[in-house]
Formats: structure tokens, sequence, C-alpha cells
């Protein structure tokens, strides 16, 4: 018997439509038995993947751990186990940069059988009962912030490292650019604005919010009525399926001032490869095959997935079973930005996080230099960058 161990995380999103996936693949593969273990979205998304390679054959990783797992030899590069045909396929229906986001200094490092980003999410019940339209840029998210009833408010998670996505969303929506990424320093103007907007909206916020990430916010929205409206949160379709929970939450572009919803940080997990696995040929087939177009369309989103193919996000039947949910973000998904992936980039962000959500939270901090700070942290954690803004 060959024994292949997976690790995801824990959400019906993460771990169903792998364990069904595997499933599958064992009846192709006789002798073959692979298992699926979970950890939280908080571990997900800082756990240090030196740790999990040890441990597991194939692994489900966020794309800014990429420099650290290339430096330190921690995964197989997928070029040299799948035939450039299926990865040019791959990037030719990626949503948005999700399949290039497991790109890293030549090499492909994960398949993208999962795509998300930042979009809003809303109840459109509670919407309509207030007589109340689906905002479309800011100054329409603070109006509906006042206008909703005493019982009802917007939201926003805003633990760190949902703080720093809402950040690098905005700078990258106000300037232009994803400027990290692009070895860059926020504009001091960008980056003052980006805080202010965030405080008027954190400032009108559901009490959750400071201390909620997407899924316990999606499950208050889900299960009561006391969130409306939540302008920056990424995207879980599972939510928008008939029946998932008491209440339907609908999901669509995020706000913008300039017509087009741009700037949104790309998140989803890419389905990785331990370079200590025994079996890599058939960890790769695994792979193909659960990111293969019409496995993603159909078995992968009715086992509770949220598909990487562009296939997938087009077809008629995912978009009617999920309230539009596809269809409706996707724009911002191809509108999105990519965050830095240098090697110590996590622990930047872990810091850069508290660094914003103080700022946010508490408007006693002086933006200006929370910006400065900001600037002058991405250069101790990256110190060969030459940034061209100050």
């Amino acid at each position: 018997m060959i024994a292949l161990r997976g690790i995801t995380w824990n959400h019906e999103r993460g771990i169903m439509p792998l364990v069904h996936a595997s499933s599958v693949f064992q009846q192709k593969h006789n002798g073959v038995n692979l298992s699926w273990d979970a950890r939280s979205l908080a571990d997900f998304e800082r756990f240090p993947l030196e740790q999990l390679a040890d441990r597991y054959d194939l692994i489900m990783i966020d794309h800014p751990h990429l420099g650290s797992a290339s430096a330190e030899r921690l995964l197989a590069p997928l070029d040299e186990l799948i035939p450039a045909a299926f990865l040019d396929e791959q990037q030719a229906n990626s949503v948005g940069p999700s399949h290039r986001s497991y790109c890293w200094e030549g090499r492909q490092w994960a398949l993208a059988v999962d795509a998300a980003a930042q979009v809003s999410a809303y109840r459109s019940d509670l919407l309509e009962s207030a007589g109340l339209a689906l905002p479309q840029t800011w100054d329409q998210v603070r109006a509906l912030a006042k206008a909703l009833p005493s019982s009802t408010a917007i939201g926003l998670p805003f633990v760190p490292v949902h703080a720093f996505a809402s950040y690098f969303t905005v700078t990258a929506q106000l300037g232009g650019e994803a400027f990290w990424s692009k070895e860059e320093d926020i504009p001091r103007p960008v980056g003052i604005e980006a805080i202010n907007l965030l405080r008027t909206i954190l400032k009108e916020a559901h009490p959750l919010s400071v201390h909620g990430d997407p899924i316990a916010m999606y499950e208050r929205m889900s299960t009561t009525d006391e969130v409306a409206y939540v302008p920056l949160m990424y995207g879980y379709s599972n939510y928008s399926r008939a029946g998932f929970r008491p209440k339907t939450v609908y999901c669509g572009n995020i706000p913008s001032d300039t017509g087009e919803p741009a700037g949104s940080m790309i998140g989803g997990v890419g389905l990785a490869i331990s370079a200590k696995c025994p079996y890599p040929d058939l960890a790769a087939k695994f792979a193909m095959m659960t990111a293969e177009a019409s496995f993603q369309r159909s078995d992968y989103f009715a086992n509770g997935g949220q598909p990487g193919h562009r296939s997938a996000w087009k077809d008629a039947v995912v978009n009617e079973q999920s309230s539009g949910f596809f269809a409706n973000t996707l724009r911002t998904l191809d509108l999105g930005s990519v965050r830095p992936r240098f090697n110590g980039y996590i622990p930047f962000q872990e810091e850069a996080g508290e660094l914003i959500r103080q700022a946010v939270v508490d408007p006693r901090e002086d933006e200006r230099e929370t910006v400065h700070r900001l600037n002058k942290l991405i250069h101790r954690y990256r110190p060969s960058q030459a940034c061209r803004r100050s």
C-alpha cells in the first residue's frame, strides 16, 4: 500500500473537495491511500512551511510562502513533474493572476486549484428591506453604513492579517499598482488616504470586525441579521449556496471610485508537492486530476470547493448553484494584485498587519508615521530592496 498524506485548512471549502478527489483518485489507482489533515485558517496563513513539508506529501499553500519555500528547497518544482502543455492550459485559464502567483524564480511550485480575492459580501434581503442599494463607490459605502437600521451594521474583518489585506487592496487601488510587490515604497499620500478610508469604515462596523476573520464574519452574516454588508473580505462561495447556512450571503465586486474594482489582494490556495514526497510522480497525477477543467467545474465545486479554473467561474450551472458568486466577482479577481513572495515575507506581513490594525483602530495614531514605519519595515525584511518612491 502506497500512503500519501496531505494538509489543507479546516473549512468545508478546504477539506471536502480534496477528500472527494482522493476517493476518486484511489478508485483509479489501486493500492494508493491518500488522507488529509486540516489546520485552522490562522495556521494556514502563517504556519512555518518547513514543518509541513517534513510531515506531508501534498500541501495546500498560500503563494507568499514561495520565497522561503524556494530558498529552503521545501517543494518539488512542478515543471519537472507536469507536462508543459498542462501548465500552459492552466495559465490560459487562470482566474486573474492566480496561476502565475505560484510561479517564482522561473519555476511553477503549485497549481491554483482554488481561486479567491477580497470581494464584497452582502445580504440582499437586508438591503432590500431597508430600501438601500448595493454600494459601488467608497462614498456609497460610507452612506450605507449610516443609513442601515440600528440593529444592522456593515462589517470588515480586521485581525492583523486581514487588516494587512484590506490596506494592501486599498493602496493598490488608490495608487494604481501593488507598490510593495514592485519593490517600491507606498507613496505617503496613498498610504495616508488608505488608513483614513479604513478608519471611516471600521468606525461604523460591527464589533466582531476588530477581532474577526472572514470565516467568523461569514458565519455571523449567514446565521444572524446583524451584518448586512462587507466591502472587503475574501470570497467564500459556500455561503452563497442555498442551504449551506440559514441565510444566503451574496458576493460582488469591491467598491471603487475609478469605475473598475481594481487592486484586490489575490488569495486562493495552491496545491503543492513536498520535496520529500517519496512518490512525486503519483502526487503530480493527483494534482493534475484535481486542477483539470472538467473536474474543477463538476466534482470539485459540487463537494464544496471554490475552483481555480476559469471555465468553472464562467459555468452556468456553477453560478446558478452559488447565487452568481463566480460571475459577479470575476472582474475583481481579474484586476487583482499579487503580494510579494520574497523570503521573509510572512513575518513581515504579520508585523505590518499589527501596525496597520493599530493605526486604523486607534485614530490617535499618526498616519504619516505609520506609513513611514511600514515602508521602513519592508526594507528590514527585504534589505536588498531598491525602492524608487518615498
